[in-house]
């Protein structure tokens, strides 16, 4: 199975976390792209990771922003995309993981898939209703918190990595 994993990172966290998704994911091909190297030729293929952190009230990280326009325009049709973001659920819970969410409504609107949808459950500690959350319940992906459940991550990247080997 050749997965393409496609990530922005402006601090390092988001790469941090596309390092441990990558060995969790090592016996499987995987492809790692960061957004300012993407070109066409990269979304050839029919799954994909991508990786987004959420900046200040839901904004999303440099590189994605500035290939936003171009993402809009790909047809995602036979495509099945998972989605991870990074955020801070206490200081900007408004805004937690927005751009796991932004970047889901195109991928839908463009014919794709979205896989690895995970549960808002009790380890996340916030009351707002961010992009994130196709519902109350439901996040559009996996969202990590590294400022303030670092402790959380590992775990929470196994269980969504046995996830996704299903649901691609």
């Amino acid at each position: 199975m050749k997965i393409k994993l496609i990530y922005g990172s402006d601090t390092g966290n988001t790469e941090l976390v596309t390092g441990l998704l990558a060995s969790l994911l090592s016996k499987h091909d995987i492809e790692i792209i960061t957004v300012d190297e993407l070109e066409d030729s990269h979304w050839d293929n029919d799954k994909f990771i991508l990786g987004i952190p959420t900046w200040y009230d839901g904004e999303l990280q440099s590189d994605w922003e500035d290939y936003f326009d171009k993402f809009k325009e790909i047809d995602f049709t036979d495509k099945s995309v998972a989605i991870f973001g990074l955020g801070d659920q206490l200081g900007y819970e408004e805004w937690f993981c927005d751009g796991i969410g932004i970047l889901a409504e195109v991928i839908l609107e463009n014919g794709g898939k979205v896989i690895g949808y995970t549960k808002k459950d009790i380890t996340y500690d916030f009351d707002t209703t961010p992009k994130s959350l196709v519902d109350e319940e439901t996040f559009y992906g996996l969202c990590i918190d590294e400022d303030n459940q670092d402790e959380l991550t590992q775990d929470r990247l196994v269980s969504w990595v046995e996830q996704l080997k299903q649901e691609f």
